[in-house]
């Protein structure tokens, strides 16, 4: 079973069900992966969410990644990519905590109103795309970027939600 929590800080709106939304969000995106079965496996995997601001994501970006800035969203696995195949969800706990994802308000609402799109259908692509980092994707080259592109489209129309990727020409 997949457990979301998530926790909102700052200007992120009180009239979104945010839990519902990234639950949503998280099992559309760990359903197109080789982990689909976590999904719906009786051991409890777990997802923190956290929506706050700029300045909270700007810290951690400058902290962890070496970047000054803030930017839409962060994913801190729990699990290295190369384990997951190892975890065993039937273990005496039965719980995995696959790790934390963090999104910037201002980052996301710049780019919603740029897209023309809501905060919340932004929001639910950001909480894909950082769960498909949680599960070790990347998008450093342009072979994993198309490949992680293809699963947050996937993902993203399970929700019937926009593709927020251009059409790409050669």
């Amino acid at each position: 079973m997949l457990e979301v929590a998530v926790q909102r800080e700052g200007e992120w709106s009180a009239d979104i069900d945010w839990e519902k939304l990234a639950g949503e969000a998280a099992r559309a995106a760990i359903s197109r992966t080789p982990q689909a079965a976590w999904v719906d496996d009786p051991a409890m995997i777990e997802i923190a969410v956290r929506l706050t601001s700029n300045d909270e994501v700007h810290q951690l970006n400058h902290q962890f990644r070496h970047k000054d800035k803030p930017t839409n969203v962060l994913s801190f696995p729990m699990i290295q990519p190369d384990l997951l195949d190892t975890v065993t969800l039937n273990s005496d706990d039965g719980e995995v905590l696959l790790g934390d994802i963090v999104l910037a308000h201002g980052v996301c609402a710049s780019e919603a109103e740029t897209r023309e799109i809501s905060v919340a259908d932004h929001a639910s692509h950001l909480i894909v795309h950082g769960c498909l980092h949680l599960l070790g994707f990347d998008h450093q080259g342009d072979a994993e970027a198309e490949a992680m592109e293809d699963i947050e489209r996937a993902a993203l129309s399970m929700l019937g939600l926009h593709d927020p990727y251009p059409v790409r020409e050669d």
